[in-house]
């Protein structure tokens, strides 16, 4: 093993990296990716296009926050990059209005706990995973079922396979369906968010869906915003800058990729369509066009953007694979910031079509990526959800990382006098091609050395004359030498870029690791040397 004092520490094969590591909370909203990994057009998978070809910049094919899940073996299962604490089994048997899904989550106790309550539904989006498709077979959840349980209803029921719906805290400001007080909820079945009726529902009943209940920090989701007076906007909550406008005319999605690829604003060219959940942090759940107070009524955005109309609809660069057949397989999601309008048949099989917001400014929905509008004059599906095939664009960039590195430990004098000093320039990043390299000075001249890290913590044990500053398990880099000749003899230099060996990507982004050198020194008595070490955090 790596750790064995008999064995040159860079000759041994080293453990692989288990367990992501304490998270990097980088900013007090940790926007988690999306988790789509797989790149599509207009009808359905596709190679990941080249930068300057149609679809580039699409979700997939820009990293963030990864998921890290810790299950506690009690119940409860934490996210690691927003501190919250789940539920990990809600309650299948029973459906809950939303009055009931409240006191519910007040009364539960698990694992010692009775501080439980309904999430946000900025909290509850957090969790989902755009690689589910109910379209699959089998179908494939929006949540990560290796830690959160989930169960597709009984078709003897009656419920549709979609009918996975969880309950939120957040009350819609404004009336549905004509007239019916809302909040919104979640579907892990078929990835979307919509506003559902808090009392009665179609045919009358009491309208019952399902409950996660989450405990821990409060306040996910709430944005602090900074004009930046160059017609972009700071979230400082979440790291990210927005462009202030938005693209001023609507479009498909594979222009409103190519829109964002191509702006340059502020002094920045890094722009990108913002992925689903991106998007839906910035949606304001006390604003609407429709809010029954008209303090309230407005966009369900902050006023500090800028918006070319009120009925507003934005891209994400997501897709969702939730398609009818005719359709192919990929539709485009994205977040209505007005209202949430279908073609409602009233009566029903009256052929007397009235325009409706059934859903709630501030749902997240998906159309078509491209085609006519005027081929569903009636909308799709049962509430005539109005096709959206031409949609604004408001631009991202960031996160900004808050990442720092810092030297700790205490490195080992050589036999020769050589005191080596472990440094850094640029910033680790998930996604970066170069430019974070680590440089280790007056090692041995000559010799043969790595570098190697782990993800566990720091360390300070007594090993082979010298400090272990990694806790194991441990991976290495490649063997390099320090060279300079042998004289003088502590002109050696180890030096690596993180993000070009891939290390930064394996650590992955929001992850910490630490870092030290090891290399040769015969005369020693262990023939070991070792330099101090580095903190770090991984930016996407």
């Amino acid at each position: 093993m790596i750790m064995r004092t008999t064995l040159p520490l860079w000759s041994v094969a080293a453990l692989v990296l288990i367990a992501a590591g304490p998270p990097c909370l980088a900013h007090d909203t940790t926007v988690v990716d999306t988790g789509q990994d797989v790149c599509y057009d207009d009808a359905g998978e596709m190679s990941c296009p080249a930068p300057g070809q149609a679809f580039h910049g699409q979700d997939s094919q820009y990293g963030g926050y990864q998921p890290a899940y810790l299950d506690h073996g009690d119940g409860t299962v934490t996210d690691q990059r927003t501190g919250l604490i789940w539920q990990k089994s809600p309650d299948f048997d029973n459906k809950r209005t939303w009055a009931q899904a409240q006191t519910y989550a007040d009364a539960l106790q698990l694992a010692g706990h009775d501080d439980w309550r309904l999430p946000t539904v900025k909290e509850l989006y957090s969790l989902i995973d755009f690689r589910g498709s109910s379209m699959t077979v089998p179908p494939r959840p929006y949540i990560d079922t290796d830690y959160f349980d989930f169960q597709y209803p009984d078709p003897s029921t009656g419920d549709r396979l979609i009918d996975v719906q969880f309950w939120s805290s957040t009350a819609y400001v404004g009336l549905t369906m004509g007239g019916d007080a809302t909040a919104f909820g979640v579907n892990f079945a078929d990835g979307r968010i919509k506003g559902y009726p808090t009392l009665t529902g179609p045919g009358g009943q009491p309208f019952a869906r399902y409950v996660r209940c989450v405990r821990g920090p409060q306040g996910y989701g709430e944005n602090d915003y900074v004009d930046n007076g160059d017609e972009t906007i700071s979230d400082l909550a979440t790291g990210l800058m927005w462009a202030k406008a938005d693209s001023a005319s609507p479009m498909n999605w594979e222009d409103a990729l190519a829109h964002a690829e191509g702006l340059s604003l502020g002094g920045h060219t890094d722009w990108r369509l913002p992925n689903a959940k991106e998007l839906q942090v910035i949606v304001d759940y006390a604003r609407a066009p429709d809010a029954t107070n008209p303090a309230q009524q407005g966009p369900a955005i902050d006023p500090i953007f800028d918006l070319t109309e009120t009925e507003s609809f934005c891209w994400a660069g997501t897709t969702l694979l939730e398609a009818p057949p005719s359709q192919g397989v990929s539709h485009g999601v994205y977040v209505c910031f007005g209202q949430g309008l279908g073609w409602m048949e009233i009566p029903p099989f009256s052929g007397n079509y009235v325009l409706q917001n059934v859903h709630g400014a501030g749902s997240q929905r998906s159309d078509p990526k491209s085609g006519d509008p005027a081929q569903y004059p009636h909308g799709l599906g049962p509430q005539g959800d109005v096709v959206r095939i031409f949609n604004y664009v408001r631009c991202v960039r960031g996160p900004e990382c808050a990442s720092t590195v810092s030297v700790y430990c205490t490195a080992k004098t050589s036999s020769s006098g050589c005191t080596p000093a472990i440094s850094s320039s640029g910033s680790p990043s998930a996604s970066g091609a170069s430019g974070f390299e680590v440089r280790v000075e007056q090692v041995e001249a000559n010799r043969s050395g790595i570098l190697f890290y782990g993800t566990s913590g720091p360390e300070a044990k007594p090993f082979q004359g010298g400090l272990l500053c990694v806790q194991p398990p441990l991976q290495r880099t490649a063997v390099q030498s320090s060279g300079s000749g042998g004289s003088p003899p502590c002109q050696g230099v180890l030096t690596l870029d993180l993000n070009a060996a891939g290390v930064s990507a394996a650590i992955g982004a929001g992850n910490q690791a630490w870092i030290q050198a090891w290399f040769r020194d015969p005369p020693s008595p262990s023939a070991t040397g070792l330099s101090d070490a580095l903190e770090l955090a991984v930016c996407p």
